[in-house]
């Protein structure tokens, strides 16, 4: 008689239930894949309480791995209508765009793109109607966050990090201007002139000050920001002086720590002012210069909010549009924190426009409104992108264990597995199928292990027979 005869009933009936087990677990994945879509997939709308003014772009940075992009986690452009519709995507990788970083609406209606190629550096005018590049122009410089059109678009102001010259043993990192027509610079400010050698987080030979955004302010004047030296710079270009300087370098960060793409206002009295997404601190914040100090006038979010803030821009309207990074959103909200309008778009939001305002901030200060000190943000939909309606995991486990002991640890928990998960599960499949999927892997291997641990005799009483 055949040993297989001889089994009890009982296993088969166990392997029968785990199977079902794992078939059921594996379907959602399978649905995932069958239903995904690269462009649009993952890309979904949030909160909308008012429909924007108009149509907001985000750029996307993408997914990168040693310096290699992820082409399916691309590096793209995303069109977002007023009530969260996807208008329009731009999938830079199909180009060989390892990221995009800096998006400025265009007077034409066209944007200007920054974009990390292999070798340098490329900006170009796109055109959405045509989905065509007007004119674009190779920079040999590395990872470039911000190139921004002044002039009557016929200079490029450029700002330069990773810049170290091996040749020189100098730092190169600097900011300046491109004459697109003469195609050559025509004026540059080198940091190694103002800073130490010892300034910045970074070693002087690496990416020093990662200076990640530079805006033309006024005639002549020109704001940078110097990332690592947690400073925000105006410099003039006449002088080549510093005449205004925001945080500390090596010093206070409760000021400003690693901070992205600051904006210049001023109030109605013309006092100076400075919007900057405070990336480290997990927040955005407001200064008015007061003589030679600067005030901490508003702020808003927290580590339980935000996760790397890298842009926000004040509207017309008094409501600032924030792009919070590692969150993998965009948001609008009130002056005291009302969430009136959220896109999720992985991966990594780095910059949002409201193409109808232009680039940057337009809109009136804080101060000037009436409204200064801390706020929290509120109102969000919490969803996780591509799945419709169901919630981030940090909201599913604050919520299950609400009112106890635990709640805040499984809250954290939830949002450890927010942010990480989107780099590690594949791109066709949601938060929920994933879970799932490495539940079938938990049940499959130890449905193996007691198989192999039931078996062991046969196995090795089949082994001995084999030798």
């Amino acid at each position: 008689m055949d040993w297989t005869e001889r089994l009890p009933p009982r296993p088969w009936l166990v392997r029968g239930v785990v199977l079902l087990l794992v078939v059921a677990l594996l379907a959602p994945s399978a649905v995932s894949a069958v239903t995904y879509d690269q462009e649009e997939s993952n890309l979904q709308k949030g909160t909308i309480e008012s429909p924007a003014n108009g149509t907001t772009v985000i750029s996307v940075q993408g997914f990168h791995f040693q310096g290699k992009g992820n082409r399916k986690k691309p590096a793209r452009l995303v069109a977002v209508g007023p009530r969260g519709n996807v208008e329009w995507v731009h999938n830079g990788s199909k180009e060989g765009a390892t990221w995009f970083y800096d998006v400025d609406p265009l007077k034409n209606g066209n944007l200007l793109v920054t974009s990390t190629q292999r070798g340098g550096t490329l900006v170009y005018e796109y055109n959405p109607e045509t989905k065509e590049k007007v004119w674009k122009q190779f920079l040999e410089i590395h990872d470039t966050h911000d190139v921004d059109l002044i002039n009557n678009g016929s200079q490029l102001l450029v700002a330069n990090m990773r810049a170290y010259n091996k040749s020189t043993g100098k730092n190169d990192d600097s900011i300046y201007v491109y004459d697109l027509e003469k195609d050559e610079i025509v004026w540059r400010w080198y940091f190694r002139n103002y800073y130490e050698k010892s300034a910045g987080m970074d070693e002087y030979t690496g990416d020093w000050t990662h200076v990640n955004d530079v805006d033309k302010i006024g005639p002549g004047k020109y704001m940078a920001d110097s990332r690592n030296m947690d400073e925000v710079l105006v410099i003039d270009r006449e002088t080549n002086n510093v005449t205004m300087k925001l945080g500390q370098d090596g010093g206070n960060h409760d000021i400003i720590y690693e901070q992205h793409n600051p904006d210049y206002l001023e109030s109605e009295s013309g006092t100076p002012t400075i919007l900057v997404a405070d990336s480290h601190n997990h927040r955005v914040v407001e200064y008015a210069k007061r003589g030679n100090d600067w005030e901490k006038t508003w702020e808003m979010g927290s580590s339980e909010k935000f996760n790397w803030p890298r842009d926000a821009d004040r509207l017309p309207n008094g409501n600032t549009l924030i792009v919070d990074s590692s969150n993998h959103r965009v948001i609008e909200v009130t002056p005291k924190g009302k969430i009136v309008w959220e896109f999720y778009s992985p991966w990594l939001p780095y910059d949002a426009e409201r193409v109808a305002h232009g680039g940057g901030s337009n809109g009136p200060t804080m101060a000037d409104q009436g409204v200064t000190g801390k706020y929290q943000v509120h109102g969000s939909t919490n969803v996780d992108p591509g799945t419709g309606d169901r919630v981030k995991m940090s909201v599913l486990l604050g919520n299950t264990f609400s009112e106890t002991s635990i709640e805040d640890d499984m809250r954290q928990y939830g949002e450890q597995w927010d942010q990480a998960t989107p780099f590690i599960r594949p791109i066709w499949m949601n938060e929920y199928a994933f879970i799932a999927a490495l539940f079938a892997i938990v049940l499959l291997l130890g449905f193996v292990v007691g198989e192999l641990v039931y078996q062991r005799k046969r196995i090795y009483y089949g082994v001995r027979r084999l030798a």
